[in-house]
Formats: C-alpha cells, sequence, structure tokens
C-alpha cells in the first residue's frame, strides 16, 4: 500500500476527477493499482478469470460511486481494498451457494427413459413454480428471479436496484417462505 501523503493526494485527485465523469482518471486510476487490487481478490478467489470480472466490477463501482469517497474515512487506497476486498468476498459467497445448492438439488425425473408420467411429473412442477413466482409481489419476484437465475448476490442486488441491503434480505426471505407456503403441497407430491 502507498503511505506517501502525496500519493494519496494524487488519489483524490483522481477520485475527484471520476466523479465529474472523466473516462480518462479511472484509466489512471487503474494503472496506478490494478496490481495491488488485482492480487488482493485472487488471493481470495483463487481463481484468475473470476479475479478479473471482479476487479471490473470494482472499477464500475468506483465509477458509479466516486462521490461517495470520504477523505475523513481513510485514504483513497483503502477505499479501493475495501472495495476489491468486499467484492471478492461477496463473489466467493455466491459461488460457494450456487455451488451447494447444484449440490443440494433433487435429481428431475428421467425424460430420456422414455416414461410420460415423470415428464408430466416435471412439466407440472415447472409450472406450479412458474405460477408461484407469479403470484408474488413484483418487487420480491423480481428480487428472487435475479438472486437465484442470473445468480446476482444479495449486494449486488442493493445496489442494482439501489435498495438498503436490510430491504433485499427481507424481501427475498419474505418471498422465499411465500414461494415455499405455496409449493409445499403442489411440489412435495410423488
Amino acid at each position: 500500500m502507498q503511505l506517501s501523503p502525496a500519493d494519496a493526494h494524487a488519489d483524490i485527485l483522481l477520485l475527484d476527477r471520476i466523479a465529474r465523469r472523466d473516462a480518462q482518471a479511472i484509466g489512471d486510476l487503474y494503472d496506478q493499482h490494478h496490481r495491488l487490487l488485482f492480487a488482493l481478490i485472487l488471493r481470495i478467489l483463487r481463481d484468475r478469470a473470476e479475479a478479473e470480472e471482479v476487479l471490473q466490477e470494482v472499477l464500475v463501482q468506483v465509477w458509479t460511486r466516486a462521490d461517495s469517497y470520504n477523505v475523513a474515512l481513510g485514504t483513497p487506497i483503502g477505499w479501493l481494498v475495501r472495495i476489491a476486498r468486499n467484492r471478492a468476498i461477496d463473489r466467493l459467497r455466491a459461488n460457494t451457494v450456487r455451488l451447494r445448492a447444484i449440490e443440494q438439488a433433487p435429481e428431475p425425473p428421467q425424460r430420456a427413459a422414455g416414461n410420460p408420467e415423470d415428464h408430466v411429473t416435471l412439466t407440472e412442477h415447472q409450472r406450479a413454480v412458474a405460477h408461484a413466482l407469479e403470484a408474488l409481489p413484483p418487487d420480491q419476484r423480481e428480487l428472487i428471479e435475479q438472486a437465484y437465475f442470473f445468480g446476482l448476490t444479495q449486494s449486488e442486488l442493493a445496489e442494482r436496484f439501489r435498495l438498503p441491503l436490510g430491504t433485499v434480505k427481507t424481501r427475498i426471505r419474505t418471498g422465499m417462505m411465500m414461494l415455499r407456503q405455496q409449493l409445499q403441497d403442489t411440489i412435495t407430491q410423488p
């Protein structure tokens, strides 16, 4: 990390330029700090491709939220490292949740076996899930679809929909409870 007050001042000026939408400034900030940020993200994720994606997400967040940087709370590099660390941890958690969901998902009935009853059961389950999703309030349904079908983390959803993280968590939890209640009788029958 940089310790020089001159370097910190230069970074503050870059963030100010970014807040004013100076595209060259984001490139300069990247040139200055991408090695440190990439190394940190890679250390957390242990996957080069994922680390590259997260670094891009960090830069997008810096671009969109540069005006939220507060000098009183720390140096620009500290702010950047915090963003990178949080994004990497969010990605790691999302990957873990996806992997766990895949491992715990029940096996769908085999279509290839030629058993029409299994195909009908699967189709009925799909219809029941679609119907249950449609019955949810739109604010809950959209968050659930984005989280489970597109793999967005709750933090990413909060940022995308400009909602507090607690609101996102509450809406998803409430929506999932409603889905479980609606599907309990339909899906669990053999």
